[in-house]
């Protein structure tokens, strides 16, 4: 699995990056967690507000910070 928390490097990003490390300790998935902060490469995704999180090439959330509840259930966990 692999997961991609976009955003600049914003304190909110920040927080989802911890929110997503979070939840995948605690499920215990095999996950590969990768921060992308290059806008070009953000934009690829069709995403234009940050933090956003890209579970396998899903864009899941957009524009605020997920809860830890809501990473676990994207990841199945």
């Amino acid at each position: 699995m692999e997961i991609k928390v976009l955003g600049p490097g914003c304190p909110k990003c920040q927080q989802a990056e911890k929110i997503v490390l979070e939840a995948v300790s605690e499920t215990g998935k095999d996950a590969r967690v990768e921060k992308v902060k290059d806008i070009k490469e953000i934009a690829k995704y069709g995403v234009f507000g940050t933090p956003a999180i890209v579970v396998d090439g899903e864009v899941k959330c957009v524009g605020k910070v997920p809860t830890k509840e809501e990473v676990k259930s994207w990841i199945g966990g």
